[in-house]
């Protein structure tokens, strides 16, 4: 058994080490993300609902084999990066876009909340 302390720990290692590195930021990255499944889906597609198919897919895939613990890691780092940037309003979006030049991409998203 791998206590939930562990897994919790690992996930808050994964989203606050070094993938910004390889992915860039979480926010950029969900937001690209976000872009390129609305324009497959031809519907808008939020950085939040990134976080929550992400985290869908882990489920999708632990229904499979429920032993898998980077799946579970997974699902625990899905929902605190999703949980984060869900909590912002829409100025700490602007504000969070300003500084990592995405000001552009995310203007559409949040001007109708302001």
């Amino acid at each position: 058994m791998i206590p939930r302390e562990v897994i919790l720990k690992k996930a808050s290692e994964l989203i606050t080490g070094d993938r910004d590195k390889e992915y860039g930021d979480a926010f950029t990255n969900f937001n690209d993300i976000a872009q390129g499944w609305s324009l497959i889906l031809k519907k808008h597609v939020t950085r939040e609902d990134v976080a929550l198919c992400m985290a869908w897919v882990k489920m999708a895939r632990l229904a499979k084999n429920p032993t898998h613990q980077d799946s579970w890691v997974d699902i625990a780092g899905y929902a605190g990066l999703g949980g984060e940037i869900g909590s912002m309003d829409a100025v700490t979006k602007l504000e969070t876009a300003r500084q990592q030049d995405v000001l552009a991409k995310v203007e559409a998203e949040v001007d109708w909340q302001l």
